[in-house]
């Protein structure tokens, strides 16, 4: 009666032993502990934008390849791109003890003492899709999806191409302190003073600030201040969107390109309906592939993102820190037209 009782004992113990660790993991298929779940938060300039979603892609893509059970992913942030309204999204992931915070800053230095805390606090912070220039001490490391040093050069290029070289031309961002943004106008500033764009001018610059109804108002007034507008170049997903349907719309394709940076699976329609020419972009889901796998290594591995470092990255092999604490999804932007846009579905 004694042994019996002993077992049944155990065998409640047990029960309640394996009912607890199943609480306390995410996802089926792993036996880990609560502590050992790797928790990434990946805060994006403003959520319901496509872009950032294809992004978040591929942070699920890598997770699901290490294993879902592994880890605790949250894909969360404001609604608009305001310079200070990720504070509170940066807050909450510390406060739930986050391993590490990927943060699409929509600010070069507003964000430096929450982020101070956050690192204090022992999360790792990432700025992921651009940097934060000046501030760089502010944060651990940066995923960028492309060397943004060449990305002005590669626009106006692009767009000479599309207009023969001249005329008026005009800038769609998204908000008047995005670092990126900003960033890429600055190049595409300088690339003009170059002797074979001398007959192109920048006539203006607005601001759809990332938001779909904000960013057809200024294509519209674009195209009714400037008569002769020969192209819009449109450095954000958003922009780009909302102004090649309003040039769709208004049936002035064969006078004004929109070009800028896109998705492919955004503009598949205007450019087989002819009415964008083209765009650029890199490879969004590849950004979230490697924070997941570089947050792997740093668990398991004892990696730490200082200059030179590397870790494996999975399908993408070995992925090495640059000296300024940057790493590179690609090196160059793609150029997306009718000829290989069918090849790529993000």
């Amino acid at each position: 009666m004694k042994r019996m009782k002993k077992a049944a004992l155990l065998v409640l113990c047990l029960a309640m032993a394996m009912a607890f660790l199943s609480c306390g993991n995410r996802g089926g298929g792993s036996s880990e502990a609560a502590g050992d779940v790797i928790k990434i938060y990946f805060i994006p300039n403003n959520m319901g934008n496509p872009y950032f979603d294809a992004l978040s892609s591929g942070f699920d893509q890598a997770i699901a390849e290490l294993g879902a059970g592994n880890f605790e992913y949250y894909y969360e942030g404001p609604a608009a791109a305001g310079a200070t309204d990720q504070i509170e999204y940066i807050e909450a992931a510390v406060q739930n003890k986050a391993f590490a915070i990927f943060l699409a800053a929509n600010s070069e230095d507003a964000l430096n003492a929450t982020l101070d805390d956050a690192r204090a606090a022992g999360v790792r912070v990432y700025i992921i899709n651009q940097d934060i220039p000046g501030s760089e001490t502010h944060r651990d490391a940066a995923i960028m999806p492309v060397d943004f040093d060449k990305i002005g050069d590669a626009q106006i290029e692009l767009t000479g191409g599309y207009i023969n070289y001249e005329g008026e031309i005009a800038i769609l961002s998204a908000t008047t302190s995005a670092p990126d943004q900003n960033h890429w106008i600055d190049g595409m500033r300088a690339a003009l003073q170059n002797p074979q764009y001398a007959k192109m001018t920048l006539v203006d610059v607005v601001y759809g600030d990332d938001q779909p109804e904000k960013s057809t108002t200024e294509m519209e007034a674009l195209l009714n201040k400037y008569p002769n507008l020969k192209a819009v170049i449109c450095p954000t997903t958003v922009g780009i969107a909302a102004a090649t349907q309003v040039v769709q719309t208004r049936k002035v394709a064969d006078q004004v390109k929109v070009t800028g940076l896109g998705l492919p699976s955004q503009m598949k329609g205007y450019i087989e309906d002819g009415t964008s020419p083209g765009f650029q972009l890199w490879d969004p889901p590849k950004e979230g592939y490697l924070a997941v796998y570089m947050c792997w290594e740093e668990k398991n591995s004892g990696f730490t993102p200082a200059p030179g470092a590397s870790f494996n990255a999975g399908k993408y092999g070995s992925v090495t820190i640059r000296p300024n604490g940057q790493l590179m999804a690609l090196e160059e932007p793609k150029t997306f037209d009718s000829t290989n846009l069918q090849d790529f579905v993000y």
